[in-house]
C-alpha cells in the first residue's frame, strides 16, 4: 500500500502573497525557504507518492484569469522537477469560498480516486500544508496534517470544525522544511504510557521531539514543579497524571511516578540509531549540579547529593534519591548525579535542570544518520 503526500501549493511548496493571496505574476513568486533541499530528499529517499492539492480562487474566471496563473504554475512545477520532484497528480480546484464545492479544499472531491482504494495508505499518509483547511482535508481524508503554521487565522472561515477539535489530527506543526524531512524519515518519539497498581494510577504522555510543554499533576505540588523542568529544559512535551495514595504518605506516588517516566523513554529510544546516546550538567546560583546519562540499555545510579532539610514543600527529600533510582531501572540508563550548595530548593532545582539539558543532548538525533553508538552493534 502508498503512502502519500498531499501537498499544498500556495504557502506550502511557494509563498503566499498577501495581500490578494493571488500568484498571478512573476513579481509575486518566491519560493518558501529550504523546500527545495528538503524537498528534494524526501522524493529521493523516502517511498511517499506526491500529490498536489491546490484551491485557486475563481481560476478562469475575470477574476483570475487562465493565461496569469499557467505560465507562472508551469515554473514551478518545471523548477521542482528539475530537482527530482515529482508529482504523481496535480489537483486544482477553481472554485470560490461561498461556492461551497465538494472539490475545493477541506472538501475530498478531487481526491476520490485514493479513498476506499487498497492501493493506498491513506491513515499513514499526511497532507503538508499552511492552512487550517489543509488540517480540515486530513481529517476528512482519514489521515494527519503537518502544519506550517505562519498565521493561523488563514482558512478559518471555511472548517466545519472547531481547531481545538483539529489537533489531534496534527502530527507536525513546524514552520521549517528541515523539521518536516526530519519527521518523516525518524518519526516523532511520542509514547502514552499507564501504569497501574493497587497504590498507584499513573498515564505518562512524552513527546522527545516536543518543544517544552508540560501539564503535569501528581497531588505534590513540589514535585510537579520539578517535572515542569524536565519538560521546559528538555524541550520534550510530557503530561504526568498520577493518582497514588498520599493518604498514607508519598512514596509510592513519587517512586512509581519515576518507574512510570522511565519505562516511557525506554518505549520512545527503542530505536537509538542517530542518536547522542550520553548527556551532562549546570549551574544554579550558588549550586551546581552534575547529571552524567547513558542510555545504553543498563540501568545504574550513582548519587553524591545531601540535603539538610527533611522536605522540601510537601516532598520529603530522601524521594530524590529514589525518583532517579526508579527512572533508571525503568528506562535502562546509567546516572551519575552530583551537586553542591547551600539553599535546598536551588540544588534540587538544579539538579532537575541538569537532568533535563542531560536528556536533551542524549536523545539528540542526526537524520542523516543510521550510525549506533556503540561497538557492540546493539543497544
Amino acid at each position: 500500500m502508498k503512502r502519500i503526500l498531499f501537498i499544498d501549493r500556495d504557502g506550502t511548496l511557494i509563498n503566499e502573497a498577501p495581500p490578494t493571496y493571488q500568484l498571478d505574476s512573476f513579481d509575486k513568486l518566491t519560493f518558501y525557504p529550504h523546500m527545495f533541499e528538503y524537498m528534494g530528499r524526501i522524493a529521493r529517499e523516502l517511498d511517499y507518492e506526491l500529490v498536489m492539492v491546490t484551491n485557486q480562487d475563481g481560476l478562469g474566471t475575470d477574476a483570475f484569469p487562465e493565461d496569469t496563473f499557467w505560465p507562472l504554475h508551469n515554473l514551478v512545477m518545471k523548477s521542482l522537477e528539475g530537482e527530482g520532484i515529482h508529482f504523481s497528480a496535480v489537483h486544482i480546484d477553481r472554485s470560490f469560498p461561498h461556492d461551497n464545492a465538494p472539490t475545493r479544499k477541506p472538501g475530498t472531491g478531487m481526491l476520490t480516486q485514493y479513498l476506499n482504494n487498497p492501493a493506498y495508505d491513506i491513515a499513514n499518509s499526511f497532507v503538508i500544508g499552511d492552512r487550517i483547511t489543509d488540517v480540515q482535508l486530513a481529517k476528512n481524508l482519514g489521515c494527519k496534517a503537518i502544519w506550517l503554521n505562519q498565521d493561523p487565522n488563514l482558512g478559518a472561515g471555511e472548517i466545519k470544525d472547531k481547531v481545538a477539535e483539529l489537533r489531534p489530527v496534527i502530527a507536525l506543526e513546524s514552520t521549517h522544511w528541515s523539521t518536516i524531512y526530519e519527521y518523516l524519515k525518524l518519526g516523532l518519539r511520542r509514547v502514552i504510557h499507564e501504569r497501574n497498581t493497587n497504590e498507584t494510577q499513573i498515564k505518562i504522555e512524552l513527546n522527545v521531539d516536543g518543544s517544552g510543554k508540560g501539564a503535569i499533576y501528581t497531588g505534590l505540588g513540589f514535585f510537579d514543579h520539578m517535572l515542569d523542568q524536565i519538560a521546559r529544559h528538555g524541550k520534550m512535551d510530557l503530561t504526568v497524571r498520577s493518582n497514588g495514595d498520599l493518604h498514607i504518605d508519598e512514596h509510592h506516588t513519587i517512586e512509581d511516578t519515576g518507574i512510570a517516566l522511565g519505562e516511557a523513554f525506554a518505549q520512545a529510544l527503542a530505536d537509538k540509531r542517530g542518536m547522542e546516546r550520553y548527556g551532562f550538567a549546570l549551574p544554579m546560583d550558588e549550586a551546581d549540579a552534575k547529571v552524567l546519562i547513558d542510555f545504553g540499555g543498563r540501568n545504574w545510579i550513582v548519587w553524591n547529593a545531601e540535603f539538610k532539610r527533611e522536605r522540601i514543600g510537601e516532598m520529603p527529600t530522601e524521594m530524590f534519591f529514589h525518583f532517579f533510582k526508579s527512572f533508571s531501572d525503568a528506562a535502562r540508563c546509567n546516572l551519575n548525579i552530583e551537586c553542591h550548595g547551600d539553599n535546598e530548593h536551588h540544588k534540587i532545582e538544579a539538579i532537575f535542570k541538569a537532568f533535563a539539558k542531560a536528556i536533551r543532548m542524549a536523545v539528540k538525533r542526526d537524520p542523516l544518520s543510521n550510525y549506533l553508538p556503540s561497538t557492540k552493534g546493539v543497544l
